[in-house]
């Protein structure tokens, strides 16, 4: 059980979904966490075999999600970083170090694997140029960690006041997407390119990057 026992240590983020906190209790059968580790929970946990196998894409069953999803247990919604407490299974739980600063442990449950992911997959290392499109909750990070990585980062944005922010991010470059001679100065230079916009968008305008 993950409980805030120290309000102030409880980082709700995206409504709730990605928690840091203090362990309150453990099972019996629960090797890998003690009572007083420091444990962050991203927005799922497992119900079948596959979740269990680290392969939550391929989940059987409906999944539990930490919040605003069906509680089984005790009825109604559950509310995650905004409840007392919660139970979860071990497996789905990252031990914290107690030298981290936990205001920064949470978004990197969600925001931060999502954009790492295919960073890391794709080896986005120095000396490539790399392209996020959009500045929101993934983009921001996406820049964070590509410019880690040694790239020469350019945000692709449609709102110039956020050029400001992405260079303190870590972009070299920002680029608004309306502004075509902007977009043809950059044609057919990017190694990879990170899309993270959600809303409906023409990629055709990227392709030629």
């Amino acid at each position: 059980m993950i409980g805030k026992t120290r309000c102030r240590q409880c980082i709700p983020a995206c409504q709730g979904t990605k928690l840091s906190d203090e362990v309150v209790k453990a099972g019996n059968a629960v090797k890998r966490f003690k009572e007083g580790d420091i444990a962050a929970v991203g927005c799922m946990v497992g119900v079948c075999e596959n979740c269990r196998e680290g392969l939550e894409q391929y989940c059987e069953k409906i999944p539990i999600f930490t919040y605003n999803s069906e509680d089984k247990i005790l009825g109604g919604v559950t509310y995650f970083g905004y409840s007392k407490s919660i139970v979860v299974d071990e497996g789905f739980v990252l031990k914290v170090s107690d030298r981290l600063d936990l205001a920064g442990t949470a978004p990197p449950l969600c925001a931060g694997i999502t954009t790492y992911s295919p960073l890391r997959h794709w080896n986005v290392r120095k000396g490539q140029k790399v392209g996020v499109i959009g500045l929101g909750g993934l983009g921001h990070m996406g820049v964070k960690f590509a410019n880690a990585f040694g790239a020469h980062v350019v945000l692709f944005t449609t709102s110039a006041n956020k050029t400001a922010d992405a260079l303190r991010l870590g972009a070299q470059e920002v680029v608004v997407s309306k502004d075509a001679a902007e977009m043809q100065k950059h044609a057919a230079s990017f190694n990879f390119i990170l899309d993270t916009v959600s809303a409906e968008h023409d990629l055709n305008a990227y392709l030629p990057c």
